[in-house]
């Protein structure tokens, strides 16, 4: 797989800090940060591809970082990784448009591949885009872009 643009986001700096190494040893090197001011500070200059983020953080939590991303970069794939979700955050998460939502604790392999699940989906959703807006037929190209909004 081509290099996958990934950003963890949680305020456990022990979880988060061994899933990325974990994931580095699956070949998927990652950026960490601890909360969601700094994943939307990330999001503004170094667009990831997936961001697998935590819902209950300090400050910005989860569900407000995710409201935010979808309507700013809708490109990017949203996983949601949390200890403490309710079934009601899964509804309201998928709602706002995370590809998909994990609880914790999760398989490393079980997580690596909806990450690149999650991955393919933006690639191809690109090569639609791309393709159609090739052959002219630019509305339907523009439905593609807004279906990920």
């Amino acid at each position: 797989m081509n290099k996958i643009k990934l950003l963890l986001v949680d305020d456990e700096e022990n979880f988060v800090n061994t899933l990325a190494e974990r994931m580095k040893m699956r070949d998927v090197p990652s950026k960490v940060v601890y909360s969601g001011e700094a994943a939307l500070d990330v999001v503004k200059t170094q667009e990831p591809d997936v961001m697998v983020l935590d819902l209950r953080m300090p400050g910005i939590d989860g569900m407000e970082v995710l409201r935010k991303v979808r309507a700013t970069n809708p490109k990017v794939q949203i996983i949601i990784l949390t200890g403490h979700g309710t079934d009601l955050d899964e509804e309201e998460a998928r709602k706002l448009g995370a590809f998909h939502y994990h609880k914790k604790p999760i398989d490393i392999d079980e997580l690596l591949g909806t990450v690149k699940k999650a991955y393919r989906q933006r690639i191809e959703d690109a090569m639609v885009v791309a393709a159609l807006a090739e052959e002219g037929d630019f509305e339907s190209a523009q439905k593609v872009l807004d279906e990920d909004k």
